[in-house]
């Protein structure tokens, strides 16, 4: 796999992700925190070329790589196990075959500022992680979760045997507000066109809303992560405070 930017490198060197090699454009004045890149990438003895702006523009097929383009291994998936060991209570994020490598990128991003366990994905019909993912996500990906599972439904019912409360995300349940996510919670999120399928939302424990104040059906799935995730947290910090 192959991606690019300065901050992603920061976080891939960060979490260890193994890097094949580092491509980085000669500079007559690089600055100390491209310096800084250089010199971390050479101490953990990973092979790194300096190269024509022109070279890295052709080996990222754009102008926005920063002077910094590198070359992974494919992204290391996690199990669902792995995904509820990480924190208690678990926050966990189940996507219903979202498609958009972009909305995915956010999602990352979110749940991983959210201090989410995880996300969990179906094997088929879901975007997976991808070069784009990983900018849209700038480079949190490396640090987050990411379970890819056979069977979405089965997996909510294995959720709730070990006493975490599934809830799906849709237009027509109880306000968010209204809910206590401060037990082991996980939330179920639509495709971008559909929505949650039935039998995955007939699995949920619950259907929860977000209130719209105007005459509004629906919001960008990774908008609306963002707002569920966040008011999860809100709650168990308050919890936590006292």
């Amino acid at each position: 796999m192959r991606v690019y930017g300065r901050k992603i490198l920061e976080e891939a060197l960060r979490n260890n992700v193994p890097i094949k090699k580092v491509f980085f454009q000669k500079m007559q004045n690089p600055g100390s925190y491209f310096l800084s890149l250089v010199e971390e990438v050479e101490k953990r003895g990973i092979r790194y070329s300096f190269e024509s702006e022109e070279k890295l523009k052709n080996l990222s097929g754009t102008k926005k790589h920063q002077g910094v383009v590198f070359d992974i291994e494919e992204y290391r998936y996690s199990s669902v196990e792995e995904i509820l060991e990480a924190k208690t209570p678990p926050l966990v994020v189940l996507l219903d075959q979202i498609q958009d490598p972009h909305n995915l990128g956010a999602i990352v991003r979110t749940s991983v500022g959210a201090g989410a366990n995880g996300i969990i994905i179906p094997k088929d019909k879901s975007v997976k992680v991808t070069e784009t993912v990983v900018k849209v996500s700038a480079g949190t990906v490396f640090r987050a979760r990411i379970a890819v599972v056979t069977n979405l439904a089965r997996t909510i019912e294995e959720l709730k045997e070990k006493g975490v409360w599934t809830y799906a995300s849709d237009i027509d349940g109880t306000p968010i507000y209204e809910e206590d996510f401060t037990f082991p919670t996980a939330f179920v999120f639509g495709n971008e066109g559909e929505g949650i399928r039935r039998l995955v939302r007939e699995k949920c424990d619950k259907v929860v809303t977000i209130p719209m104040e105007n005459d509004i059906d629906s919001l960008n799935v990774s908008v609306s992560v963002g707002i569920v995730l966040f008011e999860a947290v809100r709650q168990r910090r308050m919890k936590d405070a006292g």
